[in-house]
C-alpha cells in the first residue's frame, strides 16, 4: 500500500470507547513464565485482515469475533492478562484475566479503496489498529489489542497488536487460525501447549556464546547522517522465475554446490543494502535473522508451542569484503549462519541470556525477518479467508520483511524502509 499522499481518498475511522473481552470461563491466575527466547522480542507487531461481506454479514462481524475471542482466551487465557517485571528483571505476564481490548470502529469509504497491500503504510492503516493512548513503555500495554473497522461496502477489517514476547510469527498464526476456528464453531486443530517452563536457563557459569549477534559493532559509517532524511518504503517483488535466476547467480562460480531461495535472497539484500548505505570498505555489516528452533531442539518443541521458538543468527563482514566478491562470497556466509543453530547453539543463547541481560546490537545491521512461509493468508472467521493480510508498519528502520505473494504464494515481496537518496540506490540495484 502506498504512502498516504499517494491515495485520493482520506481514511476516516471513528473508534467507539475500548472495551475489555475477558475469557469466557474461569481460567488459571498468577504469574506466567515467559522464557529467555521471549525476552529479547518484545515489541508490539501490528498485523492487518481485510474480508469483503455484504452489509448483513458486516453487522454481524463486530459481534462473531467478539465471542470468539473470548473463547479461544480461554485457551490463550495469557493473552488477557498484563505484562509485569518480575524480581530477577524479566518480563512475566500477571494473569489476571483482565481481558483483550476491543474497539468496534466504522470507517468512511469502501474497503476496496484502500488499495494493495504491496508495502506498509503507518499513516493510512495505522488507522486500522487501536493504540493504547499514553502507553510510555510496553509495560502499559497489553499483550493483544483487537480493531474491528466496518467499511461501507459491508467489508470489514480486523487489526491485531499483539507483543512479540508472547510468541513468534508461527505461534501467532496458530493463535489467529484457532481464534477463527472457534468463530466457525470448529475444535482446534492444534491446541496451544503453554508451558514454557521447558526452555529454562541452566545453573551454568557465564557461557561463551558462539557467535556475534550480540556484539557491539563500531559504526564508522555516514548512517546516522543518512537517516535523517525522511524515511522511503517501498516493495520489491521477486516472482517465481527472478528467484530462480538469483539462485543460479549465486551459483554460477561453482563456489556453492546448493542454495536455497532464502539464502539466495537474504544475501542480495544484504549486499545491496549495504551498498545503497554506502558503507564505509572498512566497517563491520551484519545480518541478523530467526532461524525456528522448534525441530532443531533436542527433543524437538512439542506442536502447538505456545512462546518464541526462533533464535537469531548472524553473518558478519566487512563491508568491503561483502559487496566486492561475488554473490556466492555472501551466500556462503548466510549459509554458515543457518547451519551453526544447533540445540546447544540455542541454549547457549537462553544460558547468555541469563548470565549478561544482552540484547542484540543493530548498530550497522540488518534485520530479516520472513513471513514467507506463514499462512495468515487462511484465517476464516466464517467470510472466507482475507483478500489481503500484512503488516501495518515495519518495527524498526534496520528492519526488512520477506512476505508471500502472488495467488500461489510462491513469490515473495521485499518490504523495508531506507532513506530518500539510499532507496534510489537500491532500486537500481534491484536489476538483477
Amino acid at each position: 500500500m502506498g504512502n498516504a499522499s499517494d491515495h485520493k481518498f482520506e481514511l476516516i475511522v471513528k473508534q467507539r470507547e475500548p472495551i475489555l473481552v475477558a475469557p469466557a470461563e474461569g481460567t488459571d491466575k498468577g504469574f506466567y513464565f515467559l522464557s529467555n527466547l521471549d525476552q529479547n522480542i518484545a515489541v508490539i507487531v501490528r498485523t492487518i485482515y481485510c474480508f469483503k461481506s455484504n452489509e448483513e454479514g458486516n453487522k454481524k462481524a463486530v459481534e462473531v469475533i467478539k465471542d470468539a475471542l473470548s473463547k479461544v482466551l480461554v485457551h490463550y487465557y495469557p493473552l488477557a492478562g498484563r505484562l509485569t517485571i518480575s524480581s530477577e528483571g524479566k518480563l512475566i505476564v500477571d494473569c489476571n484475566g483482565e481481558g483483550a481490548v476491543f474497539v468496534e470502529a466504522e470507517a468512511n469509504i469502501t474497503i476496496d479503496e484502500i488499495g494493495d497491500n504491496t508495502k506498509p503504510d503507518p499513516v493510512t492503516l495505522g488507522k486500522l489498529v487501536y493504540d493504547i493512548p499514553n502507553a510510555k513503555n510496553i509495560l502499559d500495554m497489553p499483550p493483544l489489542v483487537v480493531q474491528v473497522t466496518k467499511f461501507k461496502c459491508g467489508g470489514f477489517v480486523l487489526g491485531l497488536c499483539m507483543n512479540h514476547c508472547m510468541f513468534d510469527g508461527l505461534g501467532a498464526m496458530e493463535f489467529v487460525n484457532s481464534w477463527g476456528e472457534t468463530a466457525r464453531g470448529l475444535p482446534l486443530k492444534v491446541p496451544p501447549f503453554l508451558d514454557r517452563s521447558i526452555f529454562k536457563a541452566r545453573k551454568l557459569p557465564r557461557p561463551e556464546f558462539p557467535h556475534h549477534e550480540f556484539a557491539e559493532i563500531e559504526d564508522m559509517s555516514n548512517t546516522a547522517d543518512v537517516y535523517e532524511e525522511e524515511m522511503i518504503y517501498r516493495s520489491f517483488c521477486f516472482d517465481t522465475e527472478k528467484l530462480q535466476q538469483l539462485k543460479r547467480k549465486a551459483m554460477e562460480d561453482g563456489v556453492l554446490s546448493k542454495c536455497t531461495t532464502f539464502e539466495a535472497l537474504s544475501a542480495f539484500v544484504w549486499r545491496a543494502r549495504t551498498q545503497a548505505l554506502r558503507l564505509q570498505r572498512d566497517q563491520q555489516t551484519k545480518l541478523l535473522f530467526a532461524v525456528d528452533g522448534r525441530s532443531r531442539f533436542d527433543p524437538p518443541m512439542p506442536d502447538g508451542y505456545f512462546g518464541n521458538g526462533i533464535v537469531l543468527t548472524n553473518s558478519l563482514c566487512s563491508a568491503g569484503e561483502l559487496v566486492e566478491n561475488p554473490l556466492s562470497f555472501a551466500v556462503g556466509l548466510v549459509q554458515e549462519a543457518v547451519n551453526m543453530v544447533t540445540d546447544s547453539y540455542m541454549r547457549s543463547a537462553i544460558d547468555y541470556f541469563e548470565v549478561t541481560r544482552a540484547r542484540p546490537s543493530l548498530a550497522a545491521t540488518l534485520l530479516i525477518t520472513t513471513w514467507s512461509r506463514l499462512s495468515f493468508h487462511t484465517t476464516d472467521f466464517g467470510w472466507g479467508e482475507p483478500f489481503l493480510s500484512g503488516p501495518v508498519a515495519l518495527p524498526e528502520k534496520e528492519v526488512t520483511l520477506f512476505l508471500s505473494h502472488g495467488k500461489e504464494r510462491k513469490s515473495i515481496n521485499v518490504l523495508l524502509g531506507l532513506p530518500a537518496s539510499s532507496m534510489k540506490i537500491f532500486q537500481e540495484l534491484m536489476q538483477i
